[in-house]
């Protein structure tokens, strides 16, 4: 009779199979069990069919890659810890010292930032271009482009592009680069609902599932989907060796916000796009940013492209009005709360200055307020922004 406690931590008990419901198990682990030392040898970590370590993944990470696979519609799909460490995967696997990377001057600020300095002290190149501009693209190409990022919308300006154009002037220029280029999107924005990215011709889209898919502000997570089988298995072995994982309670949440964000998706969409449309009619702004907007930058490609709007919008106010104007305006808002972050339930403003996030000059010289667009009801954030308005 062994010990008791080699007894608890031994014990034969298996739950029976057949068990079933609407929400997914749980399974965590970084220690997986074989049945034989020959079974651990045929084991392989790149394929589904098996599992090997924590770090590889297990039935409850490879269910929230499956799923997300098919959001996006892709085939393939690897998360990591956050969105930012999703876009710098992106990075790792297809960048190798000598090659340079194209990326929107509208991109995500902090995805900007690790371009300027890891990659760049990696002796990767970065060059900024235009993203409404497919042929200042085209002129920036050069034999040592290896990566061609894209956003859709902008980061803070909201522009959206032509994407279909931006990737065909990539695959005009050829592939003179021994390993080809890559074109990768990040799709946080679109969340796989506003248009299907593989369908703009891109081979790669990166995913904050931190925003819409969480839905609850409470966890950070990022995904990388693909339709090809190759560029997968390169980000597989990048996202190995880099020891990059994801906490099963944190795929539990994402699991649990996956089956509503269409429903929230289109719920917040028509909350903005209410929003937008009322503060055009406002006398404070230079301009309202927001896609659905005729005079948004993009507007024509947006209404062509995509059949969602996401929550944010952006208020760009006039050179007139103080930062210590716009601070108070940001200030006196009671529903909308202050800070980073979108897609929540809770509504969120944020402040910019457009020299500060722009390598090229910007049409908007006073300060920017980013609004995100909780599940409030429209009526009491007009309300709020209204009020908050009158006090600059």
């Amino acid at each position: 009779m062994p010990d008791l406690t080699t007894e608890l931590i031994h014990h034969p008990y298996r739950p029976p199979a057949g068990f079933d419901a609407i929400t997914a198990p749980v399974h965590k682990a970084s220690t997986v069990i074989f049945p034989s030392v020959a079974a651990l040898r045929a084991r392989d970590w790149t394929h589904e069919s098996g599992y090997t370590y924590g770090l590889a993944g297990t039935p409850t990470s490879f269910m929230l890659e499956e799923r997300i696979a098919t959001l996006e519609g892709g085939r393939y799909c690897a998360l990591a810890p956050s969105g930012l460490a999703a876009l710098t995967l992106v990075d790792m696997a297809f960048l190798s010292a000598g090659d340079e990377v194209l990326i929107p001057d509208n991109a995500y600020g902090p995805k900007k930032a690790f371009a300027q300095h890891e990659l760049k002290n990696w002796g990767i190149g970065c060059v900024f271009y235009d993203p409404m501009d497919p042929a200042d693209l085209a002129a920036r190409l050069t034999p040592r482009t290896r990566l061609v990022w894209l956003e859709a919308a902008g980061s803070i300006t909201l522009e959206y592009p032509d994407l279909p154009a931006l990737v065909a002037a990539v695959r005009a220029y050829g592939q003179p680069h021994p390993r080809g280029i890559v074109t990768a999107l990040d799709n946080t924005w679109g969340a796989g609902i506003a248009f299907c990215a593989f369908d703009m011709g891109v081979d790669v889209s990166a995913h904050a599932l931190t925003k819409y898919p969480s839905g609850g502000a409470d966890v950070l997570m990022g995904s990388v989907v693909t339709r090809e089988r190759d560029l997968h298995h390169q980000l597989l072995q990048c996202h190995g060796r880099l020891g990059l994982g994801v906490a099963a309670n944190d795929v539990e949440l994402i699991l649990r916000g996956l089956p509503s964000t269409a429903i929230r998706y289109a719920a917040q969409d028509a909350t903005t796009r209410a929003l937008a449309h009322w503060l055009h009619g406002q006398p404070f702004f230079q301009q309202v940013l927001h896609p659905a907007l005729p005079d948004s930058p993009g507007h024509a490609f947006w209404q062509r492209d995509c059949t969602g709007a996401a929550c944010l919008l952006t208020l760009a106010f006039k050179p007139a009005y103080s930062q210590e104007q716009v601070d108070r305006f940001c200030d006196s808002l009671q529903l909308f709360k202050i800070g980073h972050s979108w897609a929540g339930p809770m509504s969120l403003c944020a402040v910019y200055q457009a020299s500060s996030i722009r390598s090229r000059p910007c049409a908007y010289q006073g300060p920017l307020v980013r609004l995100s667009i909780g599940l409030e009801s429209v009526q009491d954030l007009q309300a709020d922004l209204e009020q908050a308005l009158a006090r600059i």
